[in-house]
């Protein structure tokens, strides 16, 4: 007697199948956009307190 293949879940009932390949693009780790956003934060502090100065405001 043949086994039936194991099938998902059908699309259409709002559940997705997601493949362990990984797409083209860029790399980026997390540790590496914790920084940037951290630095981005005390650069906002930074021009926040010393902006309209060196602007003219």
């Amino acid at each position: 007697m043949r086994r039936r293949e194991e099938r998902g879940p059908p699309a259409g009932a709002g559940l997705i199948r997601y493949f362990s390949e990984e797409g083209e693009g860029v790399k980026i780790s997390p540790r590496l956009v914790l920084y940037f956003t951290i630095g981005f934060i005390l650069f906002e502090v930074l021009l926040r307190f010393v902006g309209p100065q060196l602007l003219g405001f």
